[in-house]
């Protein structure tokens, strides 16, 4: 494709994108534009959901193969197996570089590669395709999903230039879902902490309200985890709040990535150096290895000194719980123990030696 093709094909993007009336439409543009204009027989638009620390696909168009839908109502993968996205995109976003897209193929790379993941692989194949190049999409500095191509087994195999221009493509989307985006600001402000793009605590409130209801009706167990960021004041007093903000955003993205190992978690900063996990559904052990990543990744990051952690699910020996606010206090005092003996593991709520 020659510089002018191109040039059509950005131009042909962003207009579909600009005439779409509906979230829907715009993502169906975004993904049929850059597809045509990859030459690429799939493509799939995607977010990242921090919150629930997933990827879900939007819409899927082309050729599809067995059980995906254009716009599927569940098709989501959880952030943890796609690391890339929370670490090695982050850290190249936040040292200056730029959001560059990448290549991968079916039979894997020839060497190792900065951002290969081996679950995509096995997608390719499983699917009769060949190769995809994957493009993230940056709003605002934060990653906001990616865009996919794929040619099918046998097709060329995508080259650096397709990468390119697969980045140009993405920062064009980019620029018209955030147009889009626009009208839904005011009612994603209302439960969506502005610096790390996590759940507020209003969210949380809401959520679990209706996560006791549910206890109380199905019998469903309901388990919190409650942080506290160890060391902030200490990076805010000698590094700075910016410093400070880095940390916060990236403990945040710890979170979300060790939420994605409960289904349907709701991860959320509750103010300050607080965070939550809240889970409705997954055995309390499950949460409990969660919580366990959770504190060994966060005494990992380069500021900060760890994270106390309290657990209280109604899957352990607690007592009744008909409140919100009495698993809240079980969960709290948890995490006041864990910080006052300096607990490298989760403290829980009703066990004797804590996980």
């Amino acid at each position: 494709m020659g510089d002018d093709d191109r040039l059509h094909a950005v131009v042909s993007l962003a207009q579909a994108m600009a005439a779409a009336q509906s979230p829907r439409e715009t993502w169906r543009a975004a993904a049929l534009g850059a597809g045509s204009a990859l030459s690429g027989s799939f493509s799939a638009l995607s977010v990242w959901e921090r919150e629930l620390g997933r990827l879900k696909v939007l819409v899927n168009v082309g050729a599809l193969a067995e059980g995906e839908a254009e716009f599927p109502e569940d098709e989501t993968y959880p952030v943890h197996q796609f690391p890339e996205i929370t670490e090695f995109l982050h850290e190249k976003w936040a040292g200056g570089g730029q959001p560059n897209a990448w290549v991968e193929t079916a039979a894997g790379p020839n060497e190792p590669t900065a951002g290969y993941c081996h679950q995509r692989m096995a997608a390719l194949r499983r699917r009769g395709r060949g190769c995809c190049v994957v493009a993230p999409i940056v709003l605002r500095g934060r990653a906001w999903g990616e865009l996919y191509v794929a040619r099918p087994a046998g097709a060329e195999v995508f080259d650096l230039a397709d990468a390119d221009f697969a980045t140009v493509l993405a920062s064009v989307v980019a620029a018209g879902i955030a147009q889009t985006e626009r009208l839904e600001e005011v009612r994603k402000l209302a439960f969506t902490d502005p610096l790390t793009g996590l759940a507020n605590r209003r969210a949380v409130d809401i959520r679990l309200d209706e996560a006791i209801e549910a206890h109380r009706t199905t019998g469903a167990v309901v388990s919190l985890v409650v942080c506290d960021l160890n060391g902030l004041k200490k990076v805010n007093d000698t590094l700075g709040h910016a410093t400070g903000d880095r940390l916060l955003e990236r403990f945040g993205s710890v979170l979300s990535l060790c939420g994605a190992m409960l289904p349907g978690a709701l991860a959320a900063r509750l103010g300050g150096d607080e965070f939550c996990l809240l889970s409705v559904g997954p055995t309390a052990d499950e949460v409990i290895h969660a919580s366990t990543e959770l504190c060994v990744r966060a005494a990992g990051l380069d500021l900060g000194d760890g994270v106390a952690c309290g657990v209280a699910s109604t899957g352990d020996p607690i007592g009744p719980v008909r409140s919100a606010r009495r698993l809240f206090r079980l969960a709290d005092a948890a995490q006041y123990s864990a910080k006052a003996t300096r607990s490298l593991k989760p403290v829980v709520a009703g066990r004797a030696h804590g996980a």
